[in-house]
């Protein structure tokens, strides 16, 4: 049973560097809360996933991967989206391995293989799937996977989060990056997550805090300093101007509104997953995004 203050909504994000900027506003009371009671649920993306399909929560961040298995429950905003330019998501490897040395990794150096996943509904293993669907996932939590390739019980691992700048400080090398490899097919960015909104909030409920998310998202972009301030400590450990880096990736032009183009990118995202027969229905994406 969904409570039914309007007003009350509870926000789940990510404890990620990218998450925390875009939230800063909110969570630090920078700018007025149009009379919202404001609850910060903060947990790993898998765990929202997880809650969003049992839709309790009025608002979170969600994979685009998850949003196929909830789209009956809630909205898109346009504003929060995660999107990546010709990077996103990469595979590791250990450096002095024989993957390492290879200039372009192919469906078939996977195939087979045991690979690290961050979690089943995660766009990263969708994005995969795309690229070669024989391979085994082994689930892991995602700040674990670095580890777990490290140690060599996997053959590769599938990187999320900070672990796309830090990999190598682990002694692994990249091998492929989905975000690259999703431009080469569609010549389209790569939509990762998105922040979602419950559609028994009503109308009035729902365009109100729409709006009140983007003034927070421009408040950090326009006061980048204070807003980075406060999402280094959830950087899990990263310094400074690799946090400043991470910032950057993934609060962009697309997160203030993911547009025209990362509209036609989300919709192709549905497309190729449901077609490949990953995704469980087609989704529309143009009447579930807010105006």
């Amino acid at each position: 049973m969904h409570r039914t203050n309007s007003k009350l909504i509870r926000v789940g994000h990510s404890p990620d560097a990218d998450d925390a900027f875009m939230f800063y506003a909110l969570a630090e009371g920078k700018i007025p809360a149009l009379g919202f009671q404001i609850e910060h649920v903060v947990e790993d993306i898998e765990s929202l996933n997880q809650r969003a399909l049992r839709a309790e929560l009025e608002v979170t961040a969600v994979s685009c991967h998850a949003y196929s298995y909830m789209a009956d429950q809630y909205f898109i905003l346009r504003s929060g989206a995660s999107v990546g330019d010709r990077y996103g998501p990469i595979l590791v490897a250990p450096q002095d391995g024989m993957y390492a040395k290879t200039k372009k990794i192919s469906p078939s150096n996977i195939r087979g293989k045991r690979i690290a996943i961050p979690g089943k509904l995660t766009t990263a293993y969708l994005l995969l799937r795309l690229f070669e669907e024989n391979f085994e996932a082994v689930f892991v939590p995602f700040d674990q996977i670095l580890e777990a390739v490290k140690s060599g019980d996997m053959d590769f691992g599938l990187v999320i989060h900070e672990g796309q700048i830090t990999y190598q400080e682990e002694g692994l090398a990249k091998v492929l990056d989905l975000g690259q490899w999703w431009f080469d097919q569609t010549e389209l960015p790569l939509p990762l997550g998105i922040d979602v909104i419950r559609k028994d909030l009503g109308k009035g409920a729902i365009q109100e805090f729409a709006m009140l998310f983007k003034e927070s998202i421009k408040y950090a972009l326009q006061n980048r300093e204070e807003a980075l301030q406060y999402a280094l400590q959830f950087g899990r450990g990263i310094q400074p101007e690799q946090g400043d880096r991470f910032v950057a990736m993934y609060v962009n032009e697309y997160t203030l509104d993911i547009g025209k183009r990362g509209e036609a990118a989300l919709q192709r995202l549905f497309d190729e997953g449901y077609e490949k027969k990953i995704l469980p229905k087609r989704i529309t994406v143009s009447p579930l995004l807010l105006l």
